[in-house]
């Protein structure tokens, strides 16, 4: 299942414009921000497919039946990207636990990588519903040696994944691999350049986030 959040005009619009401005993106605080705002959105939207429960609340006037999120979902984040998202999750599911994971690209030629995953920290996941985030889903490759990684921990029973931007290739691709998969994402670019980066896309967002990296 995909969900486009683009596809209707909301704040989340004027976030993302805000966050794809070059002149714009050198105020970093502000960059940050927004993508924190934006992660608060996406896990919002999440927060409708999840399993709720019904109980009886008692106010200062009245019993009343309310319901609860049933489950606690695991925020998994891919490093170094993923960090601020990770926090405007963690602020929603402020009970649930946290997974990270690195993917890198290592580059052998220009346009020539492989992705490298090194560094894992995860609770385990079987059975339970995790929440895969990472702003940029440009080939889909990183999303999956991630989560493959992961499930060395344990085979997840629901799967979403959140980004800032996907690609319609990194989509097909992740789509193919891991069908079973919930997509949202705040907007959808169509092409990615002789670099695998996302156009028209944001540049690189670890970078704009935390500065740039040798």
């Amino acid at each position: 299942m995909l969900t486009n959040l683009s596809e209707t005009n909301s704040i989340i619009q004027h976030y993302l414009t805000q966050i794809r401005d070059k002149e714009i993106q050198k105020d970093t605080l502000r960059f940050r921000k927004n993508l924190f705002r934006i992660a608060q959105i996406l896990a919002y939207e999440i927060s409708k497919k999840l399993i709720y429960k019904y109980v009886q609340t008692e106010t200062p006037l009245a019993k009343v039946q309310t319901s609860v999120i049933n489950e606690k979902p695991i925020i998994c984040s891919i490093l170094r990207a993923g960090l601020i998202m990770h926090e405007g999750f963690l602020d929603f599911y402020d009970q649930s636990d946290s997974a990270f994971v690195s993917a890198y690209r290592k580059h052998s030629s220009p346009g020539e990588f492989e992705i490298v995953v090194e560094y894992m920290a995860s609770p385990t996941l079987k059975d339970k519903t995790i929440i895969l985030i990472d702003p940029m889903l440009a080939t889909g490759k990183s999303m999956f040696l991630a989560y493959q990684a992961l499930c060395k921990h344990g085979k997840p029973k629901n799967v979403f994944i959140a980004s800032l931007i996907a690609s319609e290739q990194g989509l097909v691709y992740v789509q193919r691999f891991m069908p079973d998969a919930n997509i949202i994402t705040a907007a959808i670019d169509k092409d990615l350049n002789e670099n695998s980066y996302i156009i028209p896309g944001i540049g690189d967002a670890g970078d704009l986030a935390y500065g740039i990296k040798l």
